[in-house]
C-alpha cells in the first residue's frame, strides 16, 4: 500500500519509481471563496465531472481562501498518477492562471520529477460556454416580439488584466449575435469599468421593455448576492423597467464537456495557455511596466504570501459585538480624548467584555472643534464632546444594552 497520498501544506512528500500508479489524474483548480456555499458548489461541479468519468481520478485544489490549496492538490495527484493534467476552472486568463498556476506546477515538477504535469487551457471564449450563458437569459426571456425590446446585461467579475476584460467583452458580443435582442451590454462587479450601476444607468436611458441580467460567473457566492442587492436598488428607482436576474453558469453540461475538451488537448500537447496578449509578456498600452519574468514572479510571490493562507480560520475569540473608535487627532487630544480612550477601555475591561468590545484609537475623523469624537460600529452612531466621565454611561447604556446616550449623539451624523 502507498502512504497517505497527501497531507497539509509543508508535509514531506516522496516519490518512488517502482510504485504502480493509475495513468492519469485530473486536478480541477478553483479560485476559492470565503463563502462556504461557493466552495461547496465547486465541489459539486467536480463531483458531477467525476460521476461522468468513474474510471478517472479527479481531485480539486484552490488558489486561495479554501483547502486543499493548489500545492497540496498537486502533491496528492502526483502520488496517485504518472500523468497529471491541471485544469484551471476559470472563465478567463488573468493573474492566477498566467502566474500563480504555472509557478505552482513548476514547483511540483521539481518536487515530483517522475510525474508528467501538463496545464490545460482555461475555459476561455468558446461556443459551448457562450451557449450556456445565452441559455441562462433564454430561460427568462419572453416571446420573440418582446426580445426585440429586451436588453441583456452580462455581468462579469472584473479583472486588473486587460486580456481577461477584453475576452469578457467579446463573450458579451457573441452572446448577442443573431439573437434579435435590443442590446447585450457588458458590465463588471469590480476593478474595471463599466460598473454594474453605471451600466444599469445606461440601460434605463434605453427604455427597454425588459431587462435580463445574467451573472457570467461559474459559481454563486458573495458577488451574486451583491448583484441581487444592486438590482433591488435599481428596480426601486426604475420601476418602469421589468427586471429579471437569471441564474449563474453553474455545472452546465456544456461546461463539463468543455472540461473534457481541455483535458484531451492537454494530453495531446495542444491548447497551451495563451501568452500573446499576456500583460506580463507583451507590452500593452498602459501596462508596459508589467512585462518581464521577474516582475511576474514577484507579483505572484507577493500574492501568495498575502492571500494563499487566507482561508477563513476558526475564530480563537468570539466575533466583535461592538467596535468603538476614539479620535486621537491633535485637536481631540487637546480636548481630552486620551482620557476618554483610557476610561472606555478600563470600563469595558472591568465588566469582562474586552473580547467582544474593541476600543481603538484613530486619526482625525473629520469633526474638528466638536471632539472628542467617538464612533460605535456596527451601529454607525457618532458621539461628540465626549468626556472621560461619560465613558461609564456609554459602556453601560450603549455598548451593553443598546440604548443611545442621546445628549452626546452627533446631530449631523446620526
Amino acid at each position: 500500500m502507498r502512504p497517505a497520498p497527501w497531507r497539509n501544506s509543508g508535509a514531506d512528500f516522496t516519490q518512488s519509481a517502482d510504485l504502480p500508479v493509475p495513468e492519469t489524474c485530473v486536478v480541477l483548480v478553483g479560485h476559492g471563496s470565503r463563502d462556504p456555499a461557493a466552495n461547496d458548489e465547486f465541489e459539486a461541479f467536480a463531483a458531477a465531472h467525476r460521476s461522468a468519468h468513474p474510471d478517472l481520478r479527479i481531485v480539486v485544489g484552490y488558489i486561495e481562501l479554501a483547502r486543499p490549496l493548489l500545492a497540496d492538490a498537486l502533491a496528492n495527484a502526483a502520488e496517485r498518477a504518472a500523468n497529471v493534467v491541471v485544469v484551471p476552472v476559470f472563465l478567463f486568463a488573468a493573474g492566477h492562471v498566467k502566474n500563480d498556476l504555472p509557478l505552482a506546477v513548476e514547483a511540483a515538477r521539481k518536487r515530483f520529477p517522475l510525474t508528467a504535469f501538463s496545464i490545460a487551457a482555461h475555459l476561455g471564449v468558446h461556443p459551448s460556454i457562450v451557449e450556456a450563458a445565452y441559455s441562462r437569459a433564454e430561460a427568462v426571456l419572453g416571446d420573440d416580439r418582446a426580445r426585440a425590446r429586451t436588453v441583456v446585461l452580462l455581468v462579469g467579475r472584473g479583472s486588473s488584466d486587460p486580456d481577461a476584460n477584453g475576452d469578457f467583452v467579446k463573450v458579451a458580443r457573441l452572446v448577442g449575435e443573431g439573437r434579435s435582442l435590443l442590446r447585450v451590454e457588458p458590465a463588471f462587479m469590480g476593478i474595471t469599468e463599466p460598473s454594474v450601476p453605471a451600466a444599469l444607468d445606461v440601460v434605463a436611458r434605453m427604455r427597454p421593455e425588459r431587462l435580463v441580467v445574467v451573472p457570467y460567473l461559474l459559481f454563486a457566492g458573495r458577488l451574486v448576492a451583491r448583484l441581487a442587492a444592486l438590482l433591488d436598488t435599481f428596480v426601486a428607482e426604475h420601476p418602469w423597467v421589468p427586471t429579471s436576474l437569471a441564474a449563474h453558469l453553474g455545472a452546465d453540461p456544456r461546461i463539463l464537456g468543455l472540461i473534457d475538451e481541455r483535458v484531451r488537448q492537454a494530453l495531446d500537447g495542444v491548447g497551451l495557455l495563451p501568452c500573446d496578449t499576456c500583460q506580463y509578456r507583451t507590452a500593452l498600452p498602459g501596462f508596459e511596466k508589467q512585462v518581464g519574468g521577474l516582475r511576474a514572479l514577484l507579483y505572484s510571490v507577493r500574492h501568495t504570501l498575502t492571500h494563499a493562507q487566507a482561508t477563513m480560520p476558526v475564530h480563537v475569540h468570539r466575533p466583535l459585538r461592538k467596535h468603538v473608535l476614539v479620535c486621537n487627532s491633535s485637536d481631540c487630544v487637546e480636548r481630552g480624548s486620551i482620557g476618554v480612550l483610557a476610561a472606555l477601555r478600563h470600563d469595558v475591561k472591568a465588566i469582562g467584555r474586552q473580547r467582544e468590545i474593541k476600543v481603538t484609537r484613530t486619526g482625525c475623523m473629520g469633526r474638528c472643534g466638536e471632539g472628542p469624537t467617538v464612533a460605535v460600529y456596527p451601529d454607525g452612531v457618532w458621539y461628540r464632546g465626549v468626556r472621560d466621565t461619560d465613558a461609564g454611561e456609554i459602556v453601560s447604556e450603549h455598548l451593553i444594552h443598546d440604548r443611545l446616550v442621546g445628549r452626546l449623539v452627533d446631530d449631523i451624523l446620526r
